[in-house]
């Protein structure tokens, strides 16, 4: 669930009423919990591509005693900005977590983010990168936000192509190895070129299971990869990218060349 401005993500937050107990519609304040553990992805980046992606999360909430586990609901959120009441753009979980009594002050809660692309209320490629960790409790009498809660990072899926050729070559000649380095647009809802990125060219021995880097190249300005190398050995050649701060790092899968 995506909420843009603050007044929408304080109101949107009070979906999370709708699940609440009977018993808890009386007035009353925000639920007094705390969060802890919040663990998104296991605490791995959160590759997006064009199509909608799901992420598990899992975090620690703990109440007073005097507080009942039906009275609240509580589910995880990422944003952007300063400040987790005032930010520059949020996303919650569509629904709230589900809990678990680890004692009768503590929950411990799994949820889901869920990321779609290509729509006004979807991700939009500046996003990507880093965004703050927080946290919601709802109930009937009030929403409590929680941020600071730590960092993760939500980046546009790469792509990446080889394709060696002569094959099969002779023992001395030339192998020429082209490729492409593409990337998600969160906005096209297709994948478009990653240009000008570095781009290392490794080769694997058939009789191996580790890859060495033979040159660093550029991709062009369309994501384009093109460069030569002398065949030795029979072997697989692919490209590699180590990824950047808004993309994850990719490798081809090899393609194999009979030297002969």
């Amino acid at each position: 669930m995506r909420i843009r401005a603050t007044v929408a993500a304080l109101s949107g937050a009070l979906a999370l009423t709708a699940f609440v107990a009977p018993a808890a519609h009386a007035a009353g304040s925000a639920p007094n919990v705390t969060f802890s553990n919040m663990k998104i992805n296991k605490g791995s980046s959160m590759v997006v591509g064009t199509a909608k992606t799901s992420f598990a999360v899992t975090y620690t909430v703990t109440h007073p005693s005097s507080l009942k586990a039906t009275d609240f609901a509580t589910g995880p959120a990422i944003y952007r900005g300063t400040s987790v009441t005032q930010p520059s753009d949020l996303f919650a979980s569509d629904e709230p977590g589900t809990c678990t009594a680890a004692s009768t002050t503590v929950l411990n809660c799994k949820a889901t983010l869920n990321f779609t692309v290509g729509g006004d209320d979807d991700l939009i490629n500046s996003e990507a990168g880093s965004w703050n960790v927080g946290g919601i409790a709802a109930g009937t009498g009030g929403v409590k936000w929680v941020g600071g809660l730590g960092t993760t990072k939500v980046l546009r899926a790469t792509k990446l192509t080889v394709n060696a050729t002569p094959e099969p070559v002779k023992k001395g000649k030339t192998v020429t190895v082209t490729g492409t380095l593409t990337r998600a647009n969160w906005e096209t809802n297709k994948y478009g070129a990653y240009g000008s990125q570095s781009v290392k060219l490794q080769f694997r021995k058939k009789t191996s299971s580790t890859y060495t880097t033979l040159k660093t190249i550029k991709a062009s300005s369309t994501g384009a990869l093109k460069t030569t190398t002398t065949a030795t050995v029979d072997g697989y050649y692919r490209y590699s990218f180590a990824g950047s701060s808004t993309s994850p790092a990719v490798s081809a899968t090899g393609d194999f060349v009979d030297v002969q």
